[in-house]
């Protein structure tokens, strides 16, 4: 088992969802952030809750070499969609998707696979794989 199957573990058993990690550099400091998500939404109490856990099995497991510090998080409400299973949990959500050799594309996400995706855009669905996908995410429109 690797060390996100082992994360995802301790994510869930606090009753949220793994949804993935980041490394950072922020003021010269290396950050460790888990992702996470829960259908009633993420609390600043759930993220420490998961933390106190996490933080004891990453002294013994880390993630990195050197020094970092755990961050643990909602990935937001526009989130980077860069697995299939990102893309899976987003069906129905509002999607912009960066496909080289074309202008970005927004469009509601209406399917995803293991393979790919497709899109609903101004100009009809629109079926990408994922190989064919430079970046993506989801967008909120205020």
């Amino acid at each position: 088992m690797n060390l996100e199957d082992q994360i995802a573990k301790i994510v869930q058993a606090n009753g949220a969802e793994f949804y993935d990690t980041e490394t950072a550099t922020e003021a010269e400091q290396t950050v460790y952030r888990v992702y996470i998500t829960h259908p009633d939404g993420v609390t600043l109490d759930l993220c420490a809750d998961i933390s106190r856990e996490l933080s004891p099995f990453l002294d013994v497991h880390p993630p990195m070499s050197g020094k970092y510090f755990l961050e643990v998080s909602s990935p937001g409400i526009e989130r980077p969609l860069t697995k299939p299973r990102h893309f899976q949990q987003a069906i129905g959500e509002k999607v912009r998707l960066k496909v080289p050799g074309q202008d970005r594309l927004r469009g509601t996400l209406i399917a995803a696979d293991d393979h790919g995706v497709t899109v609903e855009t101004k100009h009809g669905e629109e079926t990408y794989t994922y190989n064919e996908i430079a970046k993506a995410k989801t967008y909120f429109e205020w």
